[in-house]
């Protein structure tokens, strides 16, 4: 296996010989070969080869060829030869998304700018494009796809894809029959899809349970909670926070706290403000969660955890992991959040404020900080090995949200395989951003089996 970076060139030609430079064809171990299957993503096309006496590496295809493989553009890309008769161009990267319209200039509504950096690494070096469930022809085995472009986008029908980064973004769509036979339907084609849905907190803990090591690291939690459980739960770690199962940005989240000569204390944000209630009888609290909440369905109480703090305001930490060109672990930003004045989570928009982890860990540790810092991504890897073990499909990207309590010790709340990315906003963390996108790239290349020569 051999791998180079070359250029396409189209030829105005009706005939089906590709001409490839010298130097091209000892990158891929080519000499001597007179007949070639060129391959992009799911299309074959056989043709002749020669060889011209061109400095660099470069490949010239005639239209017949390039028609018949759906090369979406000339220029640079990867060239990977498996053999002495076959060159795979691309590799050709597909990103699954959601809510296209017939707005070239954006496509994909208040999404496109986000679909356009995940795109961007890669897009001059390889091809990729992003694309909707309703773009792919499974019986002509294509997907019209959205390409950057000059100023905006393009649109072009090309093969499937050599690998597919599932960013859609509806946790109710994801659950739904016809998108589970969608995306099973690029796994039976051995097409690699990452990412696969929305966790539910039920889902994290039910992969983390079989691991002792991992699990130590989850505050003790119980899925649709009966009142009993939830005064046992009070009684014995004195606060609780209740979370939706499918929740996300801090929705419909309380936090209980017990004290057995006050009463019982809830904060939650209704109609944009922070709120906090007090009941003298547990029956009172109660008749405000059922109100509130469904009778507790589809709600998870966990043990609270006396987080690190600074001015009186709790801390944690939005840990973005992903899979890397090597197909290992590793973090690629880390954003400490302090949870406003009175909120019951850390999210900016309920009043948060996002800081660099350096910052909060100095403040708090002083000299232990980077020991700290280092034991939690250690932590935060073993949790995403221990998850990605316990998962029936591909992950590529995971974000935690972690605590660390007054006595050092290290807590997972949550894990979401499709993390948000506003704490690369924050200036201090833009690099790290960069970074992620990155090895998002990194990873679609292992995927698609595009690696090097020390890698293969």
């Amino acid at each position: 296996m051999s791998l180079t970076t070359c250029t396409i060139h189209f030829a105005a030609r009706g005939d089906k010989t590709v001409y490839a430079s010298s130097a091209l064809m000892k990158s891929l171990a080519l000499t001597g070969t007179k007949q070639v299957t060129l391959k992009l993503g799911s299309k074959t096309a056989n043709a002749s080869l020669k060889v011209v006496k061109k400095t660099g590496n470069h490949l010239y295809i005639p239209l017949p060829v390039k028609n018949q493989l759906q090369v979406p553009r000339s220029g640079t890309c990867m060239a990977l030869s498996n053999g002495a008769k076959e060159i795979q161009l691309g590799p050709l990267i597909g990103i699954l998304t959601n809510g296209s319209s017939s707005n070239l200039s954006r496509p994909f509504g208040s999404r496109s700018g986000l679909i356009r950096d995940y795109m961007r690494p890669g897009h001059k070096k390889s091809f990729v494009f992003a694309f909707v469930p309703s773009d792919v022809d499974w019986t002509a085995n294509t997907v019209v796809g959205y390409f950057m472009s000059e100023g905006g986008w393009t649109r072009k029908t090309v093969p499937l894809p050599d690998v597919v980064y599932n960013r859609l973004s509806s946790r109710k769509a994801e659950k739904t029959s016809s998108v589970e036979h969608f995306k099973e339907r690029f796994v039976r084609r051995g097409i690699p899809l990452f990412n696969w849905s929305f966790f539910d907190k039920s889902d994290v803990y039910n992969l983390l349970d079989g691991d002792k090591e991992a699990f130590k690291h989850v505050p003790e939690s119980h899925l649709n909670p009966t009142p009993e459980r939830v005064r046992d739960m009070l009684e014995k770690h004195r606060f609780v926070y209740l979370k939706p199962t499918g929740g996300s940005l801090g929705i419909g989240i309380y936090r209980v706290t017990y004290h057995p000569k006050r009463g019982y204390f809830v904060r939650f944000r209704r109609n944009g403000k922070n709120v906090l209630y007090r009941f003298q009888h547990f029956s009172g609290l109660m008749n405000l969660l059922n109100a509130r909440s469904g009778r507790l369905r589809n709600y998870v109480v966990q043990q609270g955890i006396r987080l690190i703090e600074i001015d009186s305001c709790p801390i944690d930490f939005r840990f973005h992991l992903h899979k890397n060109g090597h197909n290992e672990w590793v973090v690629a930003g880390i954003g400490a959040k302090k949870a406003g004045k009175g909120s019951v989570t850390t999210h900016v928009k309920n009043g948060g404020q996002v800081m660099t982890p350096e910052q909060v860990l100095d403040r708090v540790f002083g000299s232990k900080a980077d020991a700290i810092l280092q034991n939690s991504k250690q932590t935060a890897i073993k949790l995403a090995e221990s998850i990605e073990k316990n998962s029936r499909h591909l992950l590529g990207e995971l974000g935690f949200d972690i605590g660390i309590d007054q006595n050092e010790q290290v807590w997972m709340f949550e894990a979401n395989s499709k993390p948000g990315r506003s704490i690369f906003k924050h200036p201090s963390l833009k690099s790290q951003g960069k970074t992620s996108l990155a090895l998002i790239y990194e990873h679609c290349l292992h995927l698609s089996k595009f690696k090097s020569r020390r890698e293969s």
